[in-house]
Order: C-alpha cells, then structure tokens, then sequence
C-alpha cells in the first residue's frame, strides 16, 4: 500500500510539474547570433536576387524555386557577425551631398548600395514546444521591414517605429533549426532627423500556451479619488485561443506590490473562446491605501493575469503598472495626485555617440539620469514611438512622458499605427499625454486639419479613455480648435498669452521651446570651425534676447495655468545642423552634447529646477588669442546674491533675478575668476576657474564599477584631458587611443564634437582599439561585456600624456 501511495503522490507531483511547464509563458531575447549583409535598393541582381524567382514569396507561400536570403540553403558564410541592437549606418562615411536632416551620412534614395540591409539567424525550438503558441516580436526596424520565417513571408511594416509580432506557430520546424530572415530598406525618410537603419530595437521570441493573453492584451487603469485612501482597479484582458476548436477558460487577476506580495485579487471570470478567436473580458480590484506612483517615489506594482483551463493554469501574464491620478487643468496647469507640477521637459530623439539608434537599455538609463540631473522630470518622444525599453526606465525614474505618434491621419494605414502605440504603451504610468502629431504646417490653418485633429482625439480616447491628446503647434490657428490639450511649438511664434486669453478653457503644454545651446565650450565664432557655433544665449544674433533658454521658462514658470515646458532638446542629435551645414552633422540645440557631457544651459536648469545650491561661472578662462579683450562673464546660480572677481579684481555684488542670470563685463587675461554666492546674507558657495596649464595627463571614469556579464550591458567611460595640477584643460583635444583587455569589447566612441567627421563605431563587432581625438577636454568610451564573467581593463594613451588605466568587474546579474 505504502509503494503504491508513493507512485500516486510522485504521479501527482508530475502532473503538476508537466501542467507549470506547459503554462510557463517564455519570453526569449534574440539579440545575438545575427549575420548581416548590405542588399541593393535600385539593382534586384545586387540584392541577392530578392523577389526576382519564378515563384517569389508574394506568389507562393514557400517556393522550392526561392534562393535569396530567405531560403534556409542560402549560404551567408561571407556576412558579417552582429549584435542586436544594431544600426548599420553609424559606420558609413559622412557625405557633403548626403541628407543634411540625417546629419549627412551616406543613407537614403541617394545611395543605394548602403540603404538595404539583410539578416539572418538561425534558432532551435524544441520538439516539446509543438502545441504553445510561438510568436517573434521586433521591437523597432529601420525602415520597410520584411520578415520571413522558414522561407515563409511574414509581412512587411513600412513604420521603422511600429513594433512588430508575427505569429510563426505554424511554420515551426519543431525540434530543428529555423530560419528569421528581415530585409530592411531605409531608401525614403520617415522623419527629418536622424534615423539609423536596421534592427536597431530587441527582438523578441514568446512561447505561450494554445490558450494565453494576447501580445500587450491587457488593460490596466486605477479610479482614484482624493485622499487616495483606496482605488478601483480597472483590467481588461483579450485572451487569444490558438487552438483549432473552442476551449472554455477562466481569468483572474490579483495585484503584487513591489515586494511581491498581494495586496488585491479579483474575482475569476469564465470565457468560451472559440478556435482562433480573440475575446476580452473586464474585471476590477479594490485597492485599499494604495502607494501612489509619482515622480519622487515612482512606485510600481505588478497585475499577474491568470488563464486557467479545465482547472490548470495555462497563462501567467505580468503587466506592470503604477497607480496615480493625472489630469490638465485651464487655470492651474498639470495635476499629479491632485497637486499641481510643472512639467520641466525635454524632447528628445533616439540616438547617442558611437551607436547611433542602436541603443543599449543601460545607455539610454544613463541618458535619463543626466536629465535628472538638472531637475528635468518630463520627457517628450518626437517624433515617433518610443522604444518600449525607454517607456520601462521612465517608469522606474519617474518620469512623465508626452509618447508621440508619427504621423497625423485617420486612414486605415494611420489608425493601425495609432491604435499599435497605444495599446503598447497605455499601460505605463509614465505616460501622461497622447501626441498625435507634431507641426503639420500644411493643415494647421484648415478646417480640414480641425476635423483630423478632432477625429483623431477620439479615435486615441477609444483606445485610452483615461489619458488626454494633444497635437503639437507651430502657429496655426484652425487644428488647435480639435485637441484636448494644446501644445504650443514655441511662445513667440504662437503668441500663446495672447491666445490663452483669448480662450481661457485651453489647456496648454509648451511642447517646444527653444534652449538657446551652441556647440560645448565654444564662445567665439570662427571661420576655421565652420561646423561649431556659439551658444545663442549669449549671441543674439538669431533671437535677438539674450539668454533666450530664460525667457520660456519664465513665461511657464510664471503662469499656473502652463502645465509646464518641454526644451528642444534634451541632447544633442545627429541630423538638422540648422542654422550650420556640412560639416557640421548635428543639431546643437541640446541642453547636454551627443555624448551626454553638460554644457553651460544645463547649470542654468539646475539652478531654477533643483533645489541644491549651484553656481557655475562661464567663459572658461582658457581663451588664448582674445588677451586684452572685453569680455562677458556670465554665472548661473541660484544664490540670492553673487559677488565676481577677476584676476584679483573685484567687479561687484549683484542680485540674483528669479529664475535669470548675472554679467559683468571683464577684460581678459590669463589668471582667475572667483564667484561668491551668498543667501540671507551669508556666503554659502564660492566657484573658481582658471587658466589652466598644457595639458599633461589623461583620467578615466565611470560611475559603475560592477556591470553585468550578459552580453548587453554597458559602462560608460568619460575621458578628461587634465594638466598637472588635475584641472580639466577645456580646449584640449588630443588624440587619444584606447586599448580593452579583458571581458567586454568596445561599443563605441564620442567626443561631443558635432562636426567631427571620423569614425566612432567599430567594424569589428569584438572590437579592443579604437582611436578618437577629445573634444574640449572630453571624450566617451562605451563598453559592453560579454557574457562570461570577470573584468575589463581599458587604457587611454596620448602623445606627451600621461596614461590612465580603470578596471571594471563585470558578473552574472
């Protein structure tokens, strides 16, 4: 009896282990393993033939005849090894005669040869695998992708911003190798900036049971009410039965704190889902004394979506959300949790120094850190989707985000673009606004462009009734009449106090305001540095207001009924150089340089931004070739008072005006310049910069020392060229050459210069050398690791420098 109870129990126990594993949902990155090789846009033979057999993929399902890429005999032996992420334009050349919106690389209709681009991969599904639901997702291609599996054509997304699924079920070699072809062709531009091409987001395999949560098949939103003592927690979920004949199942839902702990769980509701059919059902939690998400405590849960059928779970499906009450007013702006924020905002578009759209999620962590550290707590996507990634970090960080489609229209081709976004991205806390646009010039003074605008505004509530959309403006007065919330491009072109005044209901957003920034550490033009400017704060030439970035905060600081104002830009990016062109490739508007390094606007935001004490003097005093000459010394601060001394003489003691700058004017030689910042009287900061000596000796480093050994993350390394005396040489530029040994390979390389025409990614995909000149005194080295853990030691060296050395760990997360 005893035996045959035991062979009972161990049979039971199997049965349960057999049913979690057929409920465990996989979710498997596809980053690494990739070949890739450059197609032809214009010549069909170049282009490995694609499309041009008997039979080609839009013929037959699977032609015997087909023997392009997509064909599982095809050889790819001569392709070059990749990594996803993976941006095949950051090593082409720059061109004079190349797109200047691109920043004038070597891409686009002009060039046929560098704008197609093919990849392989091969991956085994197991035998046992056959019954789940096998679907691939691409995050993010570059542009006009299409996707075969096994020889089998997927589909084709134009959008190099949609993300993609595609269900290959059926076409799985279950038990053996399969082929994900993709052919992207980034021929015609999306946007007006740059791009990239490629596979430049993750890809993604999901195994599912025949009965699971659709891809981004939940719905989550909280009924908040002042004081927030409880919430009704709203969960619409579509569940999907792959199955050929109709199934009967059962969801729940239950809510996990950050802890893991459940703190609600819902009621089960019972579905009958026919074969193939997709059917959603509505459920709701109540949340007693709920941990709101904000920007200072960005707090979030978990909805674990339970599928059962027959009693077994066949789908687990966590969606990660956070629980706070959103809302823009008419008279006091944006409301977070009932109190009233200033939005302080950038835009920001997807791409940085050495990878160019290919971006590591822990680079673009770093990239929202240095945002937050000038007090920016908003973030607007233009002018696309966002990485999906980039939505998780905001989330985490607490920041809010504008998430903005691409394209403004109501056809089938624009609402499937709309409705994709959305039911991607609603589920965010971050995400506060809905964009559906931005600066149509050629509707925004049409009756047309009202009805577009208006229509589109519903379409989004039908996908979202919880959050509000706006349509950024450039000036008209017609499409503005559509929106929930106006957003104004610019306070001067779009006369915005005058209008609001006019229309006391508006709700207003600045969605573009001007900061003013020139090329880092560059205060005087020059004509043997055509592609550097000077910062238009302190050169009016264009604007004609000196320290323009001053005057759009104070217009949205001083009105509550502005919910807040969005910079353009947050970084620099490569493409738009306006006013400049070739040489210069980049456009030189951001608050921080391409590689993310401060230039002087950025202490202005800290000051008025941050409540920390700041007092930052600029020029540099490192200006050779101006001696005797009258020159400006500005400070940023936010002391009540600051008191200049140049070169041991005193300039004088002035107040601080909220939220402005100070001057004095100086005549320049090579010395020191002393500021005193005082607040109730009292000295709280003194600031000092000097003439530096020739630069003498290189440092290296950066903020993580311990990175993880998965073959993804990243450390990202600053540079500075240093004299003797350990001061940073701000005019230095060097060329530095740097060398990797150990655990990682050299991702790739920045110096900030927006006019620096050389190389700054590798070919080689192990990469361990690579050379850059600094720029200004600065240069970035991104490393990734590999995947097996230990350290990576990285040494810079530079004629007549000093060497410097750092070592970074690297282990399994």
């Amino acid at each position: 009896m005893k035996r045959n109870f035991l062979s009972l129990l161990i049979g039971l126990l199997l049965c349960v282990v057999s049913a979690q594993a057929q409920s465990q949902r996989e979710v498997i990155r596809l980053n690494e393993g990739w070949k890739f090789s450059f197609g032809h846009a214009a010549d069909p033979a170049k282009d490995f033939g694609c499309g041009t057999e008997y039979f080609n993929y839009l013929t037959k399902a699977n032609s015997i005849h087909n023997e392009g890429p997509y064909s599982l005999k095809f050889n790819d032996d001569a392709w070059q090894q990749v990594h996803i992420p993976h941006d095949w334009v950051t090593t082409l050349p720059y061109g004079s005669t190349a797109s200047h919106s691109h920043g004038y690389k070597t891409v686009g209709y002009k060039y046929p040869e560098t704008s197609v681009g093919w990849y392989r991969k091969f991956i085994t599904i197991a035998e046992e695998d056959l019954g789940k639901h096998v679907m691939l997702q691409f995050d993010g291609i570059f542009r006009n992708a299409t996707v075969w599996f096994n020889g089998f054509y997927m589909g084709t997304e134009p959008s190099g911003y949609a993300t993609q699924t595609y269900d290959v079920t059926e076409y799985v070699n279950y038990g053996g190798e399969n082929l994900i072809c993709v052919r992207a062709d980034a021929s015609l531009e999306e946007g007006w900036f740059y791009e990239g091409a490629g596979i430049y987001r993750d890809v993604w395999l999901v195994k599912s049971a025949a009965m699971s949560v659709a891809p981004f098949g939940t719905f989550v939103y909280a009924e908040l009410q002042q004081p927030y003592t409880s919430a009704t927690l709203h969960v619409e979920t579509e569940v999907n039965n792959h199955a050929l004949t109709a199934q009967q199942c059962t969801v729940e839902q239950r809510l996990l704190d950050a802890e893991g702990r459940e703190v609600a769980r819902s009621g089960a509701t019972t579905l009958t889902v026919e074969g193939k059919q997709t059917l959603k059902c509505a459920q709701q939690m109540n949340v007693t004394q709920p941990h709101l998400w904000s920007t200072t405590d960005p707090y979030l849960y978990q909805v674990e979506t339970t599928v059962k059928v027959n009693g077994q779970v066949t789908d687990v499906y966590t969606t990660t959300t956070g629980l706070r009450d959103i809302d823009f007013t008419a008279d006091r702006g944006f409301l977070l949790n009932g109190k009233q924020l200033k939005l302080k905002g950038v835009n920001m578009h997807q791409d940085h120094a050495g990878v160019g759209a290919a971006m590591p999620e822990a680079l673009m962590e770093w990239r929202i850190k240095q945002l937050k550290q000038f007090g920016c707590n908003a973030y607007r996507a233009s002018h696309n989707p966002m990485t999906p990634a980039q939505l998780d970090i905001c989330d985490r960080e607490g920041i809010l985000v504008i998430d903005e489609n691409r394209l403004t229209g109501i056809n089938d081709e624009h609402l499937r673009l709309l409705e994709r976004m959305i039911k991607r991205d609603r589920n965010h806390p971050s995400v506060i606004l809905w964009s559906d646009g931005n600066e149509e010039w050629g509707i925004e003074n049409t009756v047309q462009g009202t009805r577009l605008a208006a229509a589109m505004r519903q379409y989004t509530h039908l996908l979202d009734p919880t959050r509000h959309s706006t349509i950024a403006n450039a000036g008209g007065g017609e499409m503005i009449k559509g929106l929930d919330v106006v957003g104004f491009n610019y306070i001067v072109q779009n006369d915005v106090e005058n209008r609001k005044r006019n229309h006391p209901e508006w709700k207003i957003v600045g969605t573009e305001e001007t900061s003013g920034c020139g090329t880092r550490g560059v205060y005087f033009n020059t004509s043997d540095a055509p592609g550097h400017m000077v910062s238009m704060n302190r050169d009016t030439t264009h604007h004609h207001v000196e320290n323009v970035i001053e005057r759009g905060w104070q217009f949205y600081a001083d009105h509550d009924w502005a919910s807040g104002i969005f910079y353009w830009t947050g970084f620099d990016y490569r493409g738009e150089p306006n006013p400049l062109k070739y040489p210069a490739h980049e456009s030189e508007f951001g608050i921080l340089d391409y590689c993310g390094f401060p230039k002087d606007e950025a202490w202005y935001l800290r000051a008025w931004w941050t409540d920390e004490p700041v007092l930052h003097i600029f020029p540099h005093w490192n200006l050779a070739g101006h001696e005797g000459e009258e020159v400006e010394v500005w400070v940023y601060s936010n002391c009540d008072e600051v008191e200049l001394t140049v070169n041991g003489q005193k300039l004088g003691r002035q107040k601080m005006p909220r939220n402005g700058h100070l001057k004095w004017k100086a005549t320049y030689q090579p010395g020191k310049v002393v500021a005193k910042g005082y607040r109730n009287g009292k000295k709280i900061l003194t600031e000092t910069i000097e003439t530096t000596k020739p630069a003498s000796q290189l440092l290296l480093t950066t903020e993580r020392q311990t990175i993880h050994a998965d073959g993804r993350d990243v450390a990202i390394i600053t540079v500075e060229v240093k004299d003797k005396q350990g001061r940073t040489v701000p005019d230095a530029c060097p060329l530095l050459t740097l060398k990797l040994e150990g655990n990682g390979r050299i991702l790739g390389v920045g110096n900030g210069d927006p006019s620096y025409l050389g190389p700054d990614h590798p070919q080689d995909i192990n990469c361990k050398e690579f050379q850059i000149p600094a720029f200004n005194g600065l240069a970035q080295v991104i490393i990734q690791s590999d995947n097996t853990p230990g350290t990576f030691q990285l040494t810079c060296t530079a004629d007549g420098l000093k060497t410097a050395t750092t070592t970074v760990n690297t282990q399994k997360p």
